[in-house]
């Protein structure tokens, strides 16, 4: 939904689907379901400082004798894919998607232009990295961290689908406590390496959500972070953390709370509103060290698949820096394709995290999509996907359609149907498939779900089957009878109007777009509003029925553009260093200084999420809103190798 609460200026707009995010709601990333794969991992050279001059990509091997997607880490049981190709003369080998490599074990991803390798860092230096292999299947990328697990002392099996892994007991010798040009540093001194997890928590009690559209003149409370290693803290450190005074004259620590829970030291930071948490690890001694400041943001380049870059950078406006992440997708690579996809194929009622959503229509990458509204949780924008309308269009909103040989189409859409009569009347269909209401016809098809209950009080509701009208009701208080949908039929939804449409009336359809270019492109998402058009700016909120707070909010945003390459970028942005995040305004310079000839506004806030193998390259996931719909970015695994 993101921002359809204030997409409308009309009362009757804000009365039906004004939707607040009254706070930021807790997603659990849920297991998505992986079936034993048929084809695995090749069996190559083994960890090491390897050439990445010559990209090359992974060749096939023997089936995997393991596979999974829940992980045991030292008794935790986490999401995370993995799997185990058959045993060689070198022993069993595994392989974890480099989401769960990233987000459970802490190790970071580092600068790579060959997709078949991926240079790593985890307590070890930069200047020689190591280099995992990676495999790209079932909508994960995988590593092979067999010989870094072997260097670790780390124990690994695999039980069902679910893979074991136990590594040494680690203890946590001191915090200490500095302060950078930037910012505050903290670093953490261990006894040996060790897992480590960071997320951002959501506030308690929520005050202001730091995501949503803020007035300038707005101060968001501090946010809290925790970072989670597995090893244990002496008694007397934990002691001197615990208990430390707080009064005016002696504000409190950086560190709120350091605790031990299961054999995990928890320790917990208060980030201020405008900085954000650097993580890095640093061998010989092994430390942690956590930088916290304005510009936080490790910029980026990463070869991850075929046709398929991963980049963040701290972008320039004026005065300003905003962080952004995004995917530069070659779509006239061979087995990739870019579609929309929803929460749930059988009815367009449904919101889910963008993680479960991506993962279960197997997609490699995938960004959150159009509005909706959150309490009913249906759609307020434009989807179709190969060839069929999900949803309408509203409010001549921009949107961007695209085809499967590259090509794409941004502009402003309406889509307009028509009803004709056996005896030729016409009457305008204004909306389909749609959470918003106003007044006219609109129409819901099976697409819809199997039933369709009022939106609005004392709609007039006429069926139609196999194109004629079969029936006509009253539909009398909305949310209260649920109407069948005919599988071979429609339903005509008559707001504020009365039909003359006796039983028995044949009927048909025609349809037409606005622009009609619309109409010759398979696949189409709407949102707005329209940021770039033709290298230039052509952002206007009146046009596309935005209200001026809307416009000119600051907010974390999400959009999608083509460059001058003909590649497709999707990209999230978020906070600019010390403040908001960007205005309508700023979003649109922003894409048009990051080389977008066209570029849309995406749904943002809480919504925006930027997915990619099995993890949120944004965000922690557990501050993501549930959404509705996305696109999503695939990869056939029949693709030449």
């Amino acid at each position: 939904m993101g921002f359809a609460c204030v997409a409308a200026i009309s009362n009757r707009w804000v009365l039906h689907n004004h939707v607040p995010k009254s706070e930021l709601m807790k997603t659990k990333l849920l297991n998505s379901v992986l079936p034993l794969l048929s084809t695995a991992l090749c069996l190559t050279a083994t960890y090491g400082a390897l050439a990445q001059n010559t990209p090359s990509l992974p060749t096939p091997v023997p089936s995997a004798v393991s596979a999974g997607n829940q992980i045991i880490l030292n008794g935790r049981t986490l999401p995370g894919a993995w799997l185990q190709p058959k045993a060689t003369t070198v022993g069993i080998q595994t392989y974890l998607s480099d989401g769960a490599v990233k987000q459970l074990m802490g190790v970071d991803l580092l600068n790579s232009s060959n997709p078949g390798k991926q240079p790593v860092q985890w307590f070890s230096g930069l200047t020689n990295p190591p280099i995992l292999n990676t495999n790209l299947s079932g909508g994960y990328r995988y590593l092979d961290i067999t010989q870094l697990a072997l260097k670790q002392g780390w124990k690994i099996q695999a039980n069902g689908n679910t893979l074991v892994i136990s590594t040494p007991g680690s203890q946590l010798k001191n915090i200490r406590l500095g302060k950078q040009p930037k910012g505050d540093r903290v670093v953490l001194d261990l006894d040996m390496a060790t897992p480590w997890q960071i997320r951002q928590e959501l506030p308690v009690k929520k005050v202001v959500d730091p995501d949503e559209i803020i007035p300038k003149s707005t101060t968001p409370p501090n946010r809290e972070w925790t970072l989670t290693l597995d090893g244990t803290a002496d008694p007397a450190l934990i002691q001197r953390y615990n208990s430390q005074p707080t009064t005016p004259q002696t504000p409190p620590s950086i560190i709120q709370k350091v605790e031990v829970v299961n054999n995990q030291t928890i320790v917990r930071f208060s980030v201020p509103f405008g900085q954000s948490v650097k993580v890095s690890t640093i061998p010989q001694p092994n430390r942690i060290v956590i930088d916290i400041q304005p510009d936080a943001m490790v910029e980026k380049t990463i070869a991850w698949a075929r046709g398929l870059q991963w980049r963040q950078q701290l972008v320039t406006l004026g005065t300003d820096r905003f962080p952004v992440v995004w995917l530069d997708i070659n779509p006239r690579t061979v087995g990739l394709s870019i579609k929309p996809i929803i929460t749930n194929p059988q009815t367009l009622t449904g919101t889910a995290p963008l993680i479960q959503t991506a993962q279960n229509h197997l997609a490699v990458a995938a960004i959150n999509g159009g509005y909706f509204n959150r309490n009913n949780r249906l759609p307020l924008g434009a989807i179709r996907r190969d060839n069929q309308w999900i949803s309408g269009p509203i409010l001549n909103r921009g949107a961007i359609a695209w085809n499967n040989n590259g090509q794409f189409y941004f502009g402003r859409l309406t889509l307009t149907e028509t009803l004709i009569t056996n005896n030729n009347q016409r009457l305008p269909i204004s909306l389909l498939n749609t959470g918003y209401v106003q007044r006219g016809i609109a129409r819901y098809t099976p697409v819809w779900g199997n039933t369709y209950t009022p939106l609005a009080d004392n709609e007039t509701i006429v069926v139609v089957a196999n194109n004629q009208v079969i029936n006509q009701l009253a539909g009398g208080k909305s949310g209260i009878t649920a109407i069948p949908i005919p599988e071979n039929g429609y339903l005509l939804i008559f707001r504020n109007q009365t039909p003359q449409l006796p039983i028995g009336t044949k009927v048909s359809l025609t349809s037409a777009t606005t622009t009609p270019e619309f109409s010759r492109y398979p696949h189409i998402i709407g949102a707005g509003p329209l940021l770039v058009q033709n290298r230039q700016i052509v952002l206007d909120g009146p046009a596309e029925t935005f209200n001026p707070a809307f416009m000119k909010g600051q907010a974390v945003r999400s959009s999608i553009c083509t460059t001058s390459t003909g590649n497709l970028m999707i990209a999230a942005v978020h906070n600019r260093a010390g403040g908001g995040g960007p205005t309508l305004a700023e979003q649109a310079q922003l894409m048009q200084t990051m080389g977008c000839i066209n570029a849309l506004n995406l749904d943002g806030g809480s919504s925006t999420s930027l997915y990619l193998g099995g993890q949120l390259l944004d965000r922690s996931p557990n501050t993501a809103a549930r959404v509705h719909n996305g696109i999503g970015i695939f990869i056939s695994p029949k693709a030449p190798k």
